[in-house]
Protein backbone atom coordinates (compact mmCIF):
# COMPACT_ATOMS: atom_id res chain seq x y z
CA UNK A 1 0.00 0.00 0.00
CA UNK A 2 2.90 2.41 0.86
CA UNK A 3 4.06 1.95 -2.53
CA UNK A 4 1.20 2.84 -3.96
CA UNK A 5 0.94 5.69 -2.13
CA UNK A 6 4.51 6.96 -3.23
CA UNK A 7 3.66 6.10 -6.81
CA UNK A 8 0.60 8.40 -6.29
CA UNK A 9 2.41 11.29 -4.94
CA UNK A 10 4.78 10.53 -7.39
CA UNK A 11 2.62 11.23 -10.46
CA UNK A 12 0.86 13.97 -8.84
CA UNK A 13 4.08 15.78 -8.13
CA UNK A 14 5.15 15.55 -11.95
CA UNK A 15 2.23 15.76 -13.69
CA UNK A 16 1.96 19.04 -15.94
CA UNK A 17 -0.94 20.71 -14.26
CA UNK A 18 0.66 20.68 -10.86
CA UNK A 19 3.70 22.43 -12.10
CA UNK A 20 1.75 25.00 -13.08
CA UNK A 21 0.26 25.74 -10.09
CA UNK A 22 3.44 27.76 -9.33
CA UNK A 23 2.20 30.56 -11.28
CA UNK A 24 -0.80 31.02 -8.37
CA UNK A 25 1.83 31.20 -5.83
CA UNK A 26 3.13 34.96 -6.87
CA UNK A 27 2.01 37.23 -4.67
CA UNK A 28 0.38 40.68 -5.97
CA UNK A 29 0.93 43.91 -3.75
CA UNK A 30 -1.79 45.43 -5.27
CA UNK A 31 -4.29 43.19 -4.45
CA UNK A 32 -3.09 42.10 -1.18
CA UNK A 33 -3.14 45.88 -0.13
CA UNK A 34 -7.03 46.47 -1.88
CA UNK A 35 -7.71 43.50 0.48
CA UNK A 36 -6.35 44.97 3.66
CA UNK A 37 -7.75 48.33 2.67
CA UNK A 38 -11.59 46.89 2.40
CA UNK A 39 -10.98 44.55 5.45
CA UNK A 40 -9.48 47.01 8.02
CA UNK A 41 -11.26 50.23 6.88
CA UNK A 42 -14.67 48.80 7.44
CA UNK A 43 -13.84 47.13 9.91
CA UNK A 44 -12.62 50.51 11.95
CA UNK A 45 -16.05 52.20 10.74
CA UNK A 46 -18.18 49.61 12.47
CA UNK A 47 -16.14 49.94 15.41
CA UNK A 48 -16.89 53.78 15.17
CA UNK A 49 -20.71 53.33 15.14
CA UNK A 50 -21.19 50.43 17.75
CA UNK A 51 -19.42 53.37 20.31
CA UNK A 52 -22.01 56.06 19.16
CA UNK A 53 -24.76 53.07 19.35
CA UNK A 54 -23.68 51.94 23.08
CA UNK A 55 -23.14 55.76 24.28
CA UNK A 56 -26.48 57.29 22.94
CA UNK A 57 -27.91 55.15 25.27
CA UNK A 58 -29.89 52.76 21.59
CA UNK A 59 -31.03 49.86 22.30
CA UNK A 60 -28.39 46.82 22.28
CA UNK A 61 -30.16 44.84 20.09
CA UNK A 62 -28.90 47.32 17.01
CA UNK A 63 -24.95 45.81 18.20
CA UNK A 64 -26.69 42.90 16.99
CA UNK A 65 -26.20 42.61 12.99
CA UNK A 66 -23.01 45.35 13.49
CA UNK A 67 -20.92 42.88 15.76
CA UNK A 68 -22.35 39.95 13.50
CA UNK A 69 -20.62 41.44 10.40
CA UNK A 70 -17.24 42.80 12.32
CA UNK A 71 -17.09 39.27 13.04
CA UNK A 72 -17.12 38.14 9.95
CA UNK A 73 -14.57 41.24 9.26
CA UNK A 74 -12.47 39.39 12.11
CA UNK A 75 -12.11 36.11 10.09
CA UNK A 76 -11.14 37.86 6.92
CA UNK A 77 -8.74 39.33 8.83
CA UNK A 78 -7.57 35.80 10.23
CA UNK A 79 -6.88 34.97 6.78
CA UNK A 80 -4.69 37.48 6.19
CA UNK A 81 -3.03 36.35 8.66
CA UNK A 82 -2.80 32.99 7.50
CA UNK A 83 -1.46 34.15 4.06
CA UNK A 84 1.30 36.25 5.86
CA UNK A 85 2.10 32.79 8.26
CA UNK A 86 2.51 30.81 4.44
CA UNK A 87 4.52 33.97 3.22
CA UNK A 88 2.33 34.29 0.37
CA UNK A 89 0.47 37.14 1.34
CA UNK A 90 2.93 39.58 0.34
CA UNK A 91 6.46 39.50 -1.75
CA UNK A 92 8.42 40.70 1.26
CA UNK A 93 8.98 38.08 4.26
CA UNK A 94 9.70 41.73 6.36
CA UNK A 95 6.43 42.98 5.22
CA UNK A 96 4.63 39.27 5.96
CA UNK A 97 5.60 39.19 9.53
CA UNK A 98 4.74 43.04 10.37
CA UNK A 99 1.43 42.78 9.00
CA UNK A 100 0.60 38.93 10.34
CA UNK A 101 1.54 40.35 13.41
CA UNK A 102 -0.62 43.25 13.44
CA UNK A 103 -3.80 41.03 12.14
CA UNK A 104 -2.88 38.89 15.03
CA UNK A 105 -3.15 41.77 17.76
CA UNK A 106 -6.92 42.06 16.16
CA UNK A 107 -7.67 38.48 16.24
CA UNK A 108 -5.90 37.56 19.76
CA UNK A 109 -3.63 35.34 17.82
CA UNK A 110 0.08 35.40 18.48
CA UNK A 111 1.52 35.61 14.76
CA UNK A 112 4.48 33.65 15.70
CA UNK A 113 3.46 31.49 18.05
CA UNK A 114 0.57 30.28 15.72
CA UNK A 115 2.60 30.33 12.51
CA UNK A 116 4.47 27.71 14.22
CA UNK A 117 1.60 25.40 15.18
CA UNK A 118 -0.15 25.89 11.76
CA UNK A 119 3.29 24.37 9.87
CA UNK A 120 3.20 21.31 12.19
CA UNK A 121 -0.77 20.92 11.07
CA UNK A 122 -0.12 21.07 7.13
CA UNK A 123 2.89 18.60 7.68
CA UNK A 124 1.28 15.93 9.70
CA UNK A 125 -3.15 16.66 8.50
CA UNK A 126 -4.95 13.27 8.65
CA UNK A 127 -2.07 11.53 9.98
CA UNK A 128 -3.62 8.81 12.62
CA UNK A 129 0.00 8.93 14.69
CA UNK A 130 0.42 12.77 14.57
CA UNK A 131 -2.79 14.19 15.98
CA UNK A 132 -3.30 16.63 18.24
CA UNK A 133 -0.82 19.79 16.60
CA UNK A 134 -3.46 22.70 15.33
CA UNK A 135 -6.47 20.08 14.59
CA UNK A 136 -9.36 19.12 16.27
CA UNK A 137 -8.97 16.02 18.48
CA UNK A 138 -10.71 13.08 16.44
CA UNK A 139 -11.01 9.73 18.20
CA UNK A 140 -10.60 6.27 16.59
CA UNK A 141 -14.17 3.74 17.04
CA UNK A 142 -11.35 1.61 18.71
CA UNK A 143 -9.55 4.31 20.84
CA UNK A 144 -13.29 5.48 22.62
CA UNK A 145 -14.41 2.38 22.89
CA UNK A 146 -10.92 0.82 24.91
CA UNK A 147 -10.93 4.19 26.51
CA UNK A 148 -11.74 4.57 30.06
CA UNK A 149 -15.03 6.37 31.24
CA UNK A 150 -13.29 9.13 32.29
CA UNK A 151 -11.69 9.63 28.96
CA UNK A 152 -15.28 9.26 27.01
CA UNK A 153 -17.05 11.57 29.22
CA UNK A 154 -14.14 13.91 28.66
CA UNK A 155 -14.56 13.60 24.53
CA UNK A 156 -17.76 13.67 24.15
CA UNK A 157 -18.12 16.80 26.41
CA UNK A 158 -15.32 18.21 24.33
CA UNK A 159 -16.97 17.28 21.14
CA UNK A 160 -20.32 18.61 21.86
CA UNK A 161 -21.22 21.32 19.43
CA UNK A 162 -22.27 24.23 22.34
CA UNK A 163 -18.71 23.62 23.66
CA UNK A 164 -16.67 22.78 19.89
CA UNK A 165 -18.45 25.89 19.01
CA UNK A 166 -19.20 28.15 21.66
CA UNK A 167 -17.50 27.93 25.07
CA UNK A 168 -13.99 26.38 23.73
CA UNK A 169 -13.28 28.77 20.23
CA UNK A 170 -13.97 31.46 23.21
CA UNK A 171 -11.70 30.15 25.61
CA UNK A 172 -9.10 29.24 22.85
CA UNK A 173 -8.87 32.75 21.80
CA UNK A 174 -9.06 35.37 24.75
CA UNK A 175 -7.47 32.56 27.26
CA UNK A 176 -5.19 29.49 25.87
CA UNK A 177 -3.54 32.11 22.79
CA UNK A 178 -2.11 34.11 25.95
CA UNK A 179 0.75 31.39 26.35
CA UNK A 180 2.67 29.83 23.85
CA UNK A 181 2.56 26.14 23.14
CA UNK A 182 4.83 23.81 24.57
CA UNK A 183 7.35 23.57 21.62
CA UNK A 184 7.73 26.87 21.37
CA UNK A 185 10.51 28.61 20.69
CA UNK A 186 12.33 32.19 21.99
CA UNK A 187 10.36 33.71 18.39
CA UNK A 188 7.35 32.12 19.88
CA UNK A 189 7.34 33.20 23.15
CA UNK A 190 8.29 36.99 22.20
CA UNK A 191 5.22 36.83 19.78
CA UNK A 192 2.90 35.80 22.71
CA UNK A 193 4.47 38.75 24.88
CA UNK A 194 4.19 41.66 21.92
CA UNK A 195 0.55 40.79 21.36
CA UNK A 196 -0.22 40.39 25.21
CA UNK A 197 1.52 43.41 26.16
CA UNK A 198 -0.64 44.76 22.63
CA UNK A 199 -3.80 44.02 23.66
CA UNK A 200 -3.42 44.76 26.73
CA UNK A 201 -2.37 48.38 26.08
CA UNK A 202 -5.61 48.85 23.72
CA UNK A 203 -8.23 47.64 26.34
CA UNK A 204 -6.31 50.04 28.73
CA UNK A 205 -6.83 53.13 25.65
CA UNK A 206 -10.55 52.01 25.44
CA UNK A 207 -11.06 52.14 29.17
CA UNK A 208 -9.59 55.77 29.43
CA UNK A 209 -11.27 57.01 26.51
CA UNK A 210 -14.77 54.50 25.74
CA UNK A 211 -15.19 53.45 29.01
CA UNK A 212 -14.18 49.78 29.59
CA UNK A 213 -18.18 48.79 29.71
CA UNK A 214 -18.43 50.04 25.85
CA UNK A 215 -15.30 47.89 25.55
CA UNK A 216 -17.05 45.16 26.40
CA UNK A 217 -20.09 45.16 25.14
CA UNK A 218 -18.32 45.55 21.82
CA UNK A 219 -15.17 43.34 21.71
CA UNK A 220 -16.38 40.68 23.81
CA UNK A 221 -19.35 39.81 21.63
CA UNK A 222 -17.04 40.20 18.23
CA UNK A 223 -14.30 38.28 19.49
CA UNK A 224 -17.18 35.29 20.51
CA UNK A 225 -18.12 35.38 17.14
CA UNK A 226 -15.52 35.71 15.26
CA UNK A 227 -13.50 32.60 16.74
CA UNK A 228 -16.97 30.35 16.78
CA UNK A 229 -17.21 31.29 13.17
CA UNK A 230 -13.14 30.17 12.74
CA UNK A 231 -13.47 27.08 13.93
CA UNK A 232 -16.28 25.51 12.48
CA UNK A 233 -14.57 26.86 9.37
CA UNK A 234 -11.25 24.88 10.20
CA UNK A 235 -13.61 21.98 11.57
CA UNK A 236 -15.71 21.43 8.18
CA UNK A 237 -12.56 21.37 6.07
CA UNK A 238 -11.71 18.05 7.71
CA UNK A 239 -14.33 16.70 9.69
CA UNK A 240 -16.94 15.17 6.99
CA UNK A 241 -18.04 11.51 6.64
CA UNK A 242 -15.31 10.37 3.87
CA UNK A 243 -12.39 12.48 4.90
CA UNK A 244 -8.71 10.72 4.27
CA UNK A 245 -7.46 9.40 7.17
CA UNK A 246 -4.08 6.97 7.11
CA UNK A 247 -1.54 5.55 9.44
CA UNK A 248 1.87 7.39 9.15
CA UNK A 249 3.04 4.12 7.80
CA UNK A 250 0.79 4.86 4.49
CA UNK A 251 -0.13 8.20 4.57
CA UNK A 252 0.33 10.16 1.57
CA UNK A 253 0.65 14.25 1.56
CA UNK A 254 -1.12 14.79 -1.51
CA UNK A 255 -4.04 12.39 -0.63
CA UNK A 256 -4.19 14.00 2.61
CA UNK A 257 -4.06 17.41 0.64
CA UNK A 258 -6.50 16.35 -2.04
CA UNK A 259 -9.22 13.83 -0.07
CA UNK A 260 -8.57 14.96 4.09
CA UNK A 261 -9.50 18.87 3.11
CA UNK A 262 -13.09 19.58 1.40
CA UNK A 263 -14.16 22.50 -0.94
CA UNK A 264 -16.41 24.46 1.65
CA UNK A 265 -18.83 26.05 -1.43
CA UNK A 266 -20.42 28.94 0.35
CA UNK A 267 -22.15 31.57 -1.38
CA UNK A 268 -20.17 34.66 -2.37
CA UNK A 269 -20.93 36.62 0.70
CA UNK A 270 -19.66 34.27 2.94
CA UNK A 271 -16.90 33.38 0.90
CA UNK A 272 -15.49 37.20 0.61
CA UNK A 273 -15.30 37.09 4.59
CA UNK A 274 -13.83 33.65 4.72
CA UNK A 275 -11.44 35.16 2.63
CA UNK A 276 -11.67 31.83 0.00
CA UNK A 277 -10.58 29.12 2.49
CA UNK A 278 -13.28 27.25 1.40
CA UNK A 279 -11.08 25.65 -0.99
CA UNK A 280 -8.95 24.41 0.99
CA UNK A 281 -7.86 21.37 -0.98
CA UNK A 282 -5.81 23.67 -2.96
CA UNK A 283 -4.55 25.37 0.09
CA UNK A 284 -3.32 22.22 1.52
CA UNK A 285 -2.07 21.16 -1.60
CA UNK A 286 -0.15 24.51 -2.61
CA UNK A 287 0.18 26.57 0.75
CA UNK A 288 1.86 29.05 -0.94
CA UNK A 289 -1.24 30.24 -3.55
CA UNK A 290 -2.42 33.33 -1.60
CA UNK A 291 -6.15 33.64 -0.60
CA UNK A 292 -6.75 36.09 -3.64
CA UNK A 293 -5.23 33.53 -6.16
CA UNK A 294 -7.05 30.56 -4.87
CA UNK A 295 -10.52 30.83 -6.79
CA UNK A 296 -8.50 31.53 -10.17
CA UNK A 297 -6.53 28.69 -9.35
CA UNK A 298 -10.02 26.94 -9.23
CA UNK A 299 -11.26 27.72 -12.47
CA UNK A 300 -8.60 27.22 -14.58
CA UNK A 301 -7.08 23.86 -13.43
CA UNK A 302 -10.26 21.23 -13.99
CA UNK A 303 -8.00 18.97 -12.38
CA UNK A 304 -8.59 20.46 -9.02
CA UNK A 305 -12.54 21.02 -9.64
CA UNK A 306 -13.90 17.29 -8.33
CA UNK A 307 -13.18 17.84 -4.32
CA UNK A 308 -15.09 16.46 -1.85
CA UNK A 309 -17.88 19.59 -1.85
CA UNK A 310 -19.56 20.65 1.04
CA UNK A 311 -22.51 22.58 0.27
CA UNK A 312 -23.60 25.42 3.67
CA UNK A 313 -26.68 23.13 4.53
CA UNK A 314 -24.67 19.85 3.56
CA UNK A 315 -21.83 20.96 6.26
CA UNK A 316 -24.28 21.29 8.95
CA UNK A 317 -24.69 17.39 8.76
CA UNK A 318 -21.17 17.17 10.32
CA UNK A 319 -21.85 18.42 13.61
CA UNK A 320 -22.82 14.82 14.51
CA UNK A 321 -19.58 12.91 13.40
CA UNK A 322 -17.74 12.59 16.22
CA UNK A 323 -15.04 9.35 15.25
CA UNK A 324 -13.07 7.84 12.70
CA UNK A 325 -14.07 4.35 11.78
CA UNK A 326 -10.91 2.69 10.63
CA UNK A 327 -12.90 -0.68 9.18
CA UNK A 328 -15.57 1.41 7.36
CA UNK A 329 -12.86 4.36 6.79
CA UNK A 330 -15.47 7.06 7.75
CA UNK A 331 -16.11 9.74 9.98
CA UNK A 332 -19.07 8.04 12.50
CA UNK A 333 -21.42 9.84 15.37
CA UNK A 334 -21.50 8.42 18.71
CA UNK A 335 -25.02 7.08 17.66
CA UNK A 336 -23.71 4.58 14.63
CA UNK A 337 -21.10 3.64 17.21
CA UNK A 338 -23.83 2.25 19.52
CA UNK A 339 -25.57 1.12 16.71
Amino acid sequence: MSVRSDDLKSKVVQAPWYKELSKYEKADSRRALWQVLNSFVPYIGLWVTMIWVVRSGASLWFLCPLVLIAAGLVVRVFIIQHDCGHGSFLPSHRANRLLGTLCGILTFTPFDDWKHEHAAHHASAQDLERRGVGDIPTMTTQEYESASQGKRIYYRFFRNPFFLFGIGPFVQFVIVQRFAHKRAGQREHQSVLVTNIALLGLAALACATIGWRTYLLIQGPIIAVAASLGVWLFYVQHQYDDVYWEHHEHWDPIRAALEGSSYYRLPKILQWFSGNIGLHHIHHLRPRIPNYNLQRCFDEVAELQSPRTLTLSASLRCINLHLWDERERKMVSFRELRA
